[in-house]
């Protein structure tokens, strides 16, 4: 999204649990935020994710070229 065209949110998610993330995902989409993305930062030596961001975007979505 090119900048002044819609806002960015991150929200830090620990732990990271079924409910944690539903928590989140649900709350923020009822604000009217939309998911761009989710990244897990996991320990050293752990294959459970420590904790996870959650990418939301809001605003005016680009013009796509026409076809």
């Amino acid at each position: 999204m090119p900048p002044g065209e819609g806002t960015y949110r991150v929200v830090e998610v620990s732990p990271v649990a079924e409910e944690t993330l539903e928590r989140a995902l649900n709350e923020r989409t009822a604000e009217g935020w939309a998911l761009e993305s989710v990244h897990f930062v996991a320990r050293e030596g752990s294959h459970r994710p420590a904790l996870a961001y959650l990418f939301f975007v809001r605003g005016k979505p680009p013009a796509r070229p026409a076809s």
